[in-house]
């Protein structure tokens, strides 16, 4: 892909509606100064200080914010906050973000908003430290009421959209947005409109899902198909044997060995990832790569051209130390092109 193809594909970008279904949460960031620290008199522990804290979506929040760094020119998140403190924060949050839409965006009071509180170690002159997260999250199966809303959400905005994005986050199956019920909506969007670009992530697999495209890592895969993969040229033969079966285009994330992408017509590709660059954090770099896959592949772009789009994010967010990153047209063009 050279300089003018790149701006062929990314000046589309403003053109595009996309919606992401899935797992909203609340990525709140306590900044410690472990010069102030101090011993509590009443315990006899040691008090970490926090002089600042920022907050900021996460979860679907950050494939989300990775396509309004793209300037994508609506976005509709569908999901759900809580009517609490972080849920006032999170949904402030996602309407401060230039073309974002919450006509289905639900709160609601049968719900917490799921959070990741991150106590982060800021000191002069060394990387942000992260220490043990603090997570809150439902664990009781989600209700009826608030499924219907997300399932009815997407079944309004679908025909509107140039892609959909299902991000599916929780470690407990029907716990969060992707409930069998929003699922069976998907089904009938893909019966609806076969054509349309929807691609699925999911941390416990994708297994029960519809014919949407598949983005997952090397180990989901060989969890899928019941095949051990290690080799880069089993992943490529797994992933094509998967898209093939599956009629839709299949990701797998490699790591450090970056991406492979298989077409159902039998196109395979593999791109590497780009060397780092400095101090790195991980955190982040797959919904960099879910964002771009979506966005290019919705602008017209070739199975490889997404593939490099996807890989030069990835190297942008996870050079981005201390919070969960984005990758801007800028960004990319300035790593891809430099001059």
């Amino acid at each position: 892909m050279n300089e003018a193809r790149f701006q062929e594909i990314t000046t589309q970008y403003s053109r595009l509606c996309l919606v992401v279904l899935g797992d909203f949460c609340l990525d709140r960031y306590l900044e410690i100064d472990p010069g102030r620290r101090e011993i509590s008199i009443e315990t006899g522990l040691e008090v970490f200080n926090v002089v600042n804290v920022r907050s900021q979506p996460g979860a679907a929040g950050t494939i989300l914010n990775n396509l309004v760094a793209l300037g994508i020119g609506q976005l509709y998140p569908i999901g759900f906050c809580g009517e609490d403190g972080e849920g006032f924060e999170l949904s402030t949050a996602l309407g401060s973000l230039p073309g974002v839409r919450l006509d289905h965006f639900v709160k609601t009071r049968e719900r917490r908003t799921f959070t990741y509180c991150k106590p982060l170690v800021v000191e002069r002159g060394k990387p942000p430290r992260e220490l043990n997260r603090l997570d809150s999250k439902n664990w009781s199966p989600m209700t009826p009421t608030v499924s219907e809303s997300i399932a009815a959400g997407l079944e309004t905005v679908a025909p509107l959209a140039d892609g959909i994005i299902i991000m599916d986050q929780v470690d407990v199956a029907e716990t969060g947005v992707v409930t069998r019920s929003v699922l069976e909506s998907v089904r009938r969007q893909t019966i609806a409109n076969p054509s349309q670009f929807m691609i699925a992530d999911s941390r416990r697999g994708l297994k029960d899902f519809p014919t949407v495209c598949f983005k997952m890592n090397h180990h989901e895969l060989a969890a899928l198909t019941g095949t051990p993969l290690n080799s880069l040229g089993e992943i490529k033969e797994g992933a094509t044997a998967l898209a093939c079966t599956h009629a839709r285009p299949v990701f797998v994330t490699l790591a450090q060995r970056g991406i492979v992408g298989a077409a159902p017509d039998g196109e395979v590709e593999h791109v590497p990832a780009i060397p780092v660059r400095g101090e790195i954090d991980i955190v982040g770099a797959g919904d960099a790569v879910t964002a771009n896959l979506t966005a290019a592949l919705a602008a017209g772009a070739t199975l490889r051209e997404s593939l490099d789009l996807a890989m030069a994010a990835a190297s942008i967010v996870i050079h981005q130390l201390g919070t969960t990153g984005t990758a801007s047209i800028n960004d990319l063009r300035a790593l891809l092109f430099p001059k």
